[in-house]
């Protein structure tokens, strides 16, 4: 008896015949998530089902756990099921690919996303390693010191800084493809930093704005809760040229609008990937001039 799953459902056969079969409901939905399965080398619970008991012949490698594993043989080759002698159309075949494609887009981009925020964290140890290098060279700068034993310590601090550039650069590839809108709102590595503080694009793009105006002011933020005075107006998103280059009295405006447009712009780049990045940066730098002009 031979073992023969299809996109429609899955058969078994002899030599001649289809001797029993189990359809798939006629749910581009349903049999999407059968083809996600198949795809990950998952044994579907309809041929647990119909090959119990029986021994059968097989031709894919993941089914090799419930048959014997025989892809060169003839009959898979010459044995024909058709989806239209059961009501099953192309139609359904294509939607619940469409529906597949989307599904390993999504896992893809999400697993770039993480990447993301393990390329900001790297960053970030590379700027504190940086930093400590600098301090160690100028303070043995100061000393009469012969080349030859402060060189090794220049060259790891030029090393990294390069490594810093390099990892800027991939930064800034990378998020153009992750999160355009992001990108073209809050520049790539305020986006990214924005990400890795959410843990992923999708957390950031349920935040409110209100959250991701403070994302990076965590401490100023619990020493407010803690002791009282001022709470933070903005994080990270301080770095971004409208807010630390405008006047004190409008930061704080500035640091609202951004925050909002960032996160429309975030759910767009998470959940509709539409570039509405245009719009959304006419309509802000409308309003941050409004608020100059006041």
């Amino acid at each position: 008896m031979y073992l023969i799953t299809k996109w429609f459902g899955t058969f078994i056969c002899d030599k001649k015949e289809i001797q029993n079969k189990i359809l798939f409901p006629k749910d581009e939905n349903k049999i999407a998530k059968r083809l996600l399965k198949i795809d990950d080398n998952e044994i579907l619970s309809e041929e647990n089902k119909i090959a119990k008991g029986k021994k059968v012949i097989v031709s894919e490698k993941r089914l090799q756990r419930i048959g014997d594993y025989l892809p060169l043989d003839p009959f898979f080759k010459n044995f024909e099921i058709k989806p239209e002698d059961y009501g099953f159309s192309e139609n359904l075949l294509q939607k619940a690919t469409l529906i597949v494609t989307k599904k390993r887009i999504d896992e893809k981009l999400a697993s770039e996303d993480l990447q993301v925020v393990q390329m900001v964290n790297a960053l970030d140890d590379l700027i504190q390693t940086s930093n400590l290098l600098s301090e160690r060279l100028d303070a043995w700068s100061v000393i009469p010191t012969p080349k030859e034993k402060i060189k090794p310590l220049q060259k790891a601090f030029s090393t990294v800084h390069d490594e810093i550039k390099s990892l800027e650069k991939q930064i800034d590839y990378d998020m153009k493809i992750i999160a355009p809108n992001i990108s073209k709102i809050g520049g790539p590595l305020i986006g990214a930093r924005l990400i890795s503080l959410a843990g992923g694009l999708e957390r950031l793009a349920i935040m409110p704005a209100s959250t991701i105006q403070i994302l990076g002011a965590e401490k100023a933020l619990f020493r407010y809760k803690k002791e009282g005075g001022k709470p933070p107006k903005h994080g990270v998103i301080f770095q971004h040229s409208y807010i630390n280059r405008s006047a004190r009295n409008t930061r704080g405006k500035i640091a609202r609008i951004l925050s909002t447009k960032i996160s429309i712009a975030a759910k767009a780049d998470a959940f509709t990937k539409r570039d509405i990045s245009q719009e959304l940066k006419e309509d802000l730098e409308k309003r941050i001039k409004e608020i100059k002009n006041l």
